[in-house]
């Protein structure tokens, strides 16, 4: 239990969410976790061979669910996202219930800011799944993107609830908590993430963002100076032992 309230709305606030800015490419990160996994070190060329691959296979072979799957995953790794979303569909045409197919066919169409289908296949996908924690949170992300604020929140604190190891979970929550300048919660979540990761920097500058929010640049020089101490190369963070002046 965190040992601060959770962040309250006022009647009919809506949040206006920044574009850009690096703490969107965190919370976009949470999203993006599962998906990267799938990511190798080929070139753009040594994918494209791949798909010619998997289309003469295709063609060639009866109905295989696993070939389709892979197609779209190159698809998704080129970035034609149409092409992947079709090969998805097909999936479910065949099986209903595939949750990679539903995973990123919904991921495809959140990238495409298609939000209202994206939410369709992440809920579909935790009603089979209540504890998917990569369904959750991309059904937070596309609540956030599409505006729906309090909603987002639920989901980040089902993740967090179900998921209390997971560091991921916590800063994602974070990441909404500081656009929503609810900065003590927000620390408190991005020291969660930081203590599950140690290691990680970006959950460092997180918390360091957060405390000079708070005004509270000592504080937040001493983090930057236990990470040093631990090993972490101070020219990593440079910008933000300036920012602590």
């Amino acid at each position: 239990m965190r040992n601060c309230e959770k962040p309250k709305l006022r009647n009919g606030e809506k949040m206006k969410w920044r574009n850009g800015g690096w703490r969107r490419l965190v919370t976009l990160s949470v999203l993006l976790f599962h998906f990267l996994i799938l990511s190798f070190s080929q070139s753009p060329q040594s994918w494209r061979d791949s798909l010619n691959t998997l289309n003469r296979q295709i063609a060639s072979s009866p109905w295989s669910t696993d070939l389709h799957l892979r197609k779209a995953a190159v698809n998704l790794e080129l970035q034609q996202w149409e092409y992947a979303i079709d090969e998805y569909w097909q999936v479910l045409q065949h099986d209903a219930q595939n949750p990679a197919a539903l995973f990123y066919r919904a991921y495809a169409n959140s990238h495409l800011r298609r939000y209202d289908l994206a939410r369709n296949d992440y809920e579909e996908l935790l009603r089979l799944s209540p504890k998917h924690l990569e369904a959750r949170l991309g059904l937070a992300f596309v609540q956030q993107q599409a505006g729906r604020v309090r909603e987002a929140l639920e989901q980040y604190n089902l993740a967090v609830e179900q998921h209390p190891e997971s560091a991921v979970a916590y800063a994602g929550r974070a990441a909404m908590e500081r656009d929503m300048k609810q900065y003590e919660v927000s620390l408190y979540d991005w020291k969660e993430a930081l203590r599950l990761q140690p290691d990680n920097r970006d959950y460092l500058v997180s918390c360091v963002d957060v405390l000079i929010a708070m005004n509270r640049q000592d504080e937040a020089r001493r983090m930057l100076d236990e990470a040093v101490r631990k090993g972490m190369p101070r020219g990593l963070l440079r910008e933000w032992y300036v920012k602590c002046r």
